[in-house]
């Protein structure tokens, strides 16, 4: 319990310490802000400071801090050093650059930010990258929370057209679109708050309820080693495995969506920074829960396993019964549908917003939004019908976007790196973790099973894996170092 608690006090000093001097190195001011100077009454909306974080909040977590947490947990409690150090010197200063460096550029998508600091090429990438990742994020978050509806109404022996999984999927989809097209303020601007609320108090009533039902949170210092059931080796796939609690390169394309909402950019540090350690301490409640409640087998997260086997929603649903009993299960029929939604509503705005950028479509009119809203919501539409017939799986779809997930936040962390040299400060802030994700990312890519690991030679090993990951993270080092010469030396 203690470590636990200290790895809280951490995350919540470190928004007033080391979010502070993140904030004052990229040095913000008084210069108007997108929504102020654009102000279009649709994207750039100037929205109140609170609310700007409750949408943050609810833009980056969904079910990521929760699900990912607990399949981090696996590892045992050595989890919460990754979910503390990653959410503090890389996740927040990620999520920081992510929307100050958009604020900066109009309001500009992360296909757009990082292409003026890492070249017409890595833009390119970029644009293609993030808009098939987001509306793939989007289909997943409307096939997942249809199916769960669908569950809880028949196990409440509900049946008819509203037991059915397409129905829901067709009711959600109208909800996407009716949310993509919208001003900003109409409906994320009002619900948000409300799921960002209930996403805080199930936290805390979690978190209250582990200790109060008689169960012990284990100690980091009395449990310092894998205890993976599976084996599985902690470096890189717990690294990538909790993402959204510590660092997530699916928040960078989010961060733009506020960045156009500022009044200020002095609210950076509390919208962003701030969103994200907030998205830390969920994630290390979860974990928590996760190493408390399971038995163990010979010192193996064996019971956890188990549980984490049978789905993303009965894990959830287990927790929340096991630590708040019949509340806990009204919290987790909301988290495991509502969450997921408000992630998936938000990932084809931002498509929207990157095709609209990337085109140059200004998206004041009401044609204009039209001619990208129905050829993004239709492809959703395609590929999530499509899974009722079984040519898109909800599990091959998350098995890619975990990997490419971290790569995605590398890259933003390198682009952080570059602004911070161009402007003679101290780019180590956004370097060190760029080159720390690096080497995550470059060594799962070498033994992960849905990448090299493929190849039965690449599979799990550690002894091409790990000095490969420190290769690739010099070689990236070296050619940013390389590129941003001629400002470091200024």
């Amino acid at each position: 319990m203690f470590s636990f608690l200290i790895c809280l006090v951490l995350l919540v000093a470190s928004y007033f310490t080391y979010g502070k001097f993140v904030d004052a190195t990229f040095a913000p001011d008084d210069r108007e802000t997108p929504a102020v100077a654009i102000n279009d009454g649709v994207d750039y909306v100037v929205l109140p400071a609170w609310k700007l974080f409750m949408i943050q909040l609810l833009n980056i977590a969904g079910l990521g801090p929760i699900f990912g947490a607990m399949q981090g947990a696996q590892w045992g409690p050595i989890v919460f050093l990754w979910i503390t150090f990653g959410t503090v010197f890389a996740g927040a200063v990620h999520d920081y650059f992510a929307g100050m460096l958009s604020e900066r550029n109009n309001g500009a998508s992360i296909s757009e930010v990082i292409g003026i600091y890492l070249g017409p090429v890595m833009k390119t990438v970029m644009r293609v990258f993030a808009v098939v990742l987001l509306v793939m994020v989007g289909t997943v978050f409307a096939v997942g929370p249809a199916g769960l509806i669908v569950k809880l109404l028949s196990e409440k022996g509900v049946s008819g057209p509203f037991a059915q999984t397409t129905v829901w999927l067709a009711i959600i989809l109208c909800y996407y679109f009716i949310a993509t097209f919208i001003s900003i303020d109409k409906i994320i601007g009002k619900i948000y708050p409300v799921f960002g609320i209930c996403l805080i108090v199930m936290a805390i009533g979690v978190a209250i309820g582990i200790p109060t039902h008689g169960y012990a949170i284990p100690e980091i210092w009395a449990n310092f080693r894998n205890m993976h059931a599976a084996g599985t080796p902690v470096w890189s796939f717990m690294f990538i495995t909790v993402a959204c609690g510590a660092i997530s390169g699916f928040h960078a394309t989010q961060s733009p969506l506020m960045a156009r909402c500022l009044k200020s950019e002095r609210q950076g540090h509390f919208v962003f920074y701030g969103a994200m350690v907030a998205e830390g301490i969920i994630a290390l409640v979860w974990a928590a829960a996760g190493c408390a409640l399971y038995e163990k087998t010979d010192g193996l997260s064996t019971g956890l396993a188990e549980v984490l086997a049978s789905g993303q929603s009965a894990a959830i649903y287990d927790v929340c019964v096991k630590t708040m009993g019949s509340i806990g299960v009204i919290l987790a029929m909301l988290g495991v549908v509502a969450c997921p939604i408000t992630s998936g509503d938000t990932a084809f705005r931002s498509a929207r917003l990157t095709l609209a950028d990337w085109f140059k479509i200004d998206q004041e009119s009401y044609a204009n939004r039209l001619k990208l809203c129905i050829p993004v919501l239709g492809v959703g539409a395609i590929l999530g019908f499509g899974n009722t017939l079984g040519f898109l799986s909800y599990a091959v779809v998350w098995r890619y976007f975990s990997w490419t997930n971290q790569t995605l936040a590398m890259i933003v962390l390198w682009a952080g790196a570059m602004f911070l040299a161009k402007e003679g400060r101290n780019w180590l802030i956004c370097g060190i973790p760029a080159v720390f994700m690096s080497a995550v990312s470059s060594t799962y890519f070498m033994m992960a099973p849905e990448c090299l690991g493929l190849i039965p030679f690449f599979k799990n090993n550690t002894a091409v894996a790990y000095p490969a990951g420190i290769i690739f993270a010099v070689v990236f080092l070296f050619i940013f170092l390389q590129s941003s010469k001629k400002y470091r030396t200024a």
